[in-house]
């Protein structure tokens, strides 16, 4: 099966394919391997035999217009949402952080939907694409039949020469009514005064203060701006965006393999968080929380420069084409007095950027 990834940055109005000619895709075991790399890059949350980091090699770049989609789609009419196994996982990970073993932990979980006809991943694509103007939309087949569609909000690293920049996202609100419009202009009638609780803005801060120590080793001389509130579908998040520069940039893969996994999809201490949610998650998260995006590659056939944009592979559904099911992945993050209901509403809220694309039957 051919290989291919189409993605849209936030707010363009195309998006880009990239193509390789046969099916021998590149495989990495660690992030490091990517050093001079270009393509566009499919990496795992935890790098497995099965779940390696992948690379499409661009053969093949073309642009096409985000032109809305009309087609049918397929009807929900059965969801697995696994209540009993989240409640179980929640207790385990929470104990950790009760007795003072983890400041933070990231708790993801699995959807089973079956649907009465299989999805066409490309219109969902493009229904994702219209949905969400203000997040980073993807869609890759792989060689084993999985397809894979995120739509992220999440930098881990973007840039081209010498100037980069990534970001530090965590802490999740649900927005309902007229609180839509929270990031109109200031001037609009609809805007309204978003309060963080504690809990967000540690949790924010620990991901925040994890990427500045980090650049700390590349960069020194980077520069924070925030946190700010910043919309993604109905939910807001507290955003700090760290901007800095490289000398080489032949050497980014050590960098991403510093950076990933963040506190946002981790936890704190990372080696051991890590270590926790392989081991005790019920569900393998594969290529949930793990990262893709072009690296070193022209946006377009016209463009000449490279560019490089890494995202976080949130709200993800994960598909086999010939199949009426599909699997939808989210998470939280987790501190000392974290609620185990809230939680889990929190991840049912991020699953919908994913539901709202298909029809429900009542």
């Amino acid at each position: 099966m051919s290989c291919y990834a189409l993605y849209r940055l936030p707010f363009a109005q195309y998006y880009t394919e990239i193509a390789q000619n046969d099916t021998e895709i590149e495989q990495f075991t660690s992030c490091t391997e990517l050093n001079g790399c270009q393509g566009f890059v499919v990496a795992p949350f935890q790098v497995t035999t099965e779940r390696p980091i992948l690379l499409i090699r661009a053969d093949r770049i073309t642009e096409h217009p985000t032109e809305p989609t009309d087609k049918l789609r397929a009807r929900l009419i059965e969801t697995a949402s696994h209540r009993s196994d989240y409640a179980a996982d929640f207790a385990d990970f929470h104990a950790q952080l009760q007795t003072g073993i983890f400041r933070k932990i990231v708790l993801a979980r699995r959807a089973t939907l079956r649907m009465s006809e299989a999805c066409d991943p490309r219109q969902l694509f493009l229904l994702a694409c219209q949905r969400y103007p203000r997040m980073f939309i993807a869609l890759v087949m792989l060689p084993d039949g999985d397809c894979w569609l995120t739509a992220t909000p999440e930098i881990l690293l973007e840039g081209n020469g010498t100037e980069w920049r990534t970001i530090a996202l965590a802490g999740t609100m649900q927005l309902q009514g007229n609180e839509l419009a929270f990031d109109a202009p200031p001037s609009s009638k609809n805007t309204v005064d978003l309060r963080w609780s504690t809990k967000n803005i540690q949790e924010q801060r620990y991901v925040a203060t994890y990427i500045a120590n980090t650049l700390e080793r590349f960069a020194p001389g980077f520069h924070e701006d925030g946190p700010r509130t910043v919309r993604a579908a109905n939910l807001v998040h507290l955003r700090s965006d760290f901007t800095f520069s490289l000398a080489d940039s032949s050497h980014l893969g050590d960098l991403l393999d510093a950076l990933h996994p963040t506190p946002a999809v981790c936890g704190l201490p990372k080696q051991e968080t890590f270590q926790f949610i392989t081991t005790h998650e019920h569900a393998s998260r594969q290529y949930y929380s793990g990262f893709m995006g072009p690296l070193n590659l022209p946006c377009s056939p016209q463009e000449k420069n490279s560019s490089t944009h890494l995202y976080v592979s949130l709200r993800c559904m994960q598909m086999q084409q010939s199949q009426c099911f599909c699997h939808l992945y989210a998470g939280g993050g987790l501190l000392k007095d974290s609620v185990e209901e809230q939680e889990w509403q929190e991840t049912e809220a991020k699953m919908q950027t994913m539901r709202n694309l298909l029809v429900t039957i009542p």
